[in-house]
């Protein structure tokens, strides 16, 4: 996948366009801290290696533990509802083959299922 997209600014591009919805969301905005700006970095390059690309974000933050560092946040379903509206905007967005969204989609919403932690 990383190949096939165009590699890491893809996923900076991804990441940008979704950060700019999170930033005026009322439900996912409390969530994240004044700067959004490590927030991007970290999940632009966690996504690149994800998919292919290079071990960036492990060799800076170490294994990516999701559960373990999302941990801390309140997420049920209203903010995994309001975090894949604004995943799958910014990946519909992107022009890709539909195949190549699908499998992108397929990982965001098994991956945000994963990660609630409470019931809202």
């Amino acid at each position: 996948m990383f190949e096939r997209v165009g590699g890491q600014p893809f996923f900076d591009a991804l990441v940008d366009r979704f950060y700019d919805g999170v930033a005026s969301d009322p439900v996912l905005r409390p969530l994240y801290p004044d700067d959004l700006s490590e927030s991007r970095r970290h999940l632009a390059l966690f996504l690149g290696q994800y998919w292919g690309g290079p071990s960036t974000y492990s060799e800076e933050r170490g294994h990516p533990r999701l559960r373990m560092r999302h941990a801390p946040f309140v997420i049920g379903l209203r903010e995994r509802d309001a975090w894949l509206r604004h995943m799958r905007a910014a990946v519909q967005s992107a022009g890709l083959p539909p195949e190549d969204e699908a499998e992108l989609m397929e990982y965001f919403e098994q991956t945000a299922r994963s990660l609630i932690n409470a019931r809202s």
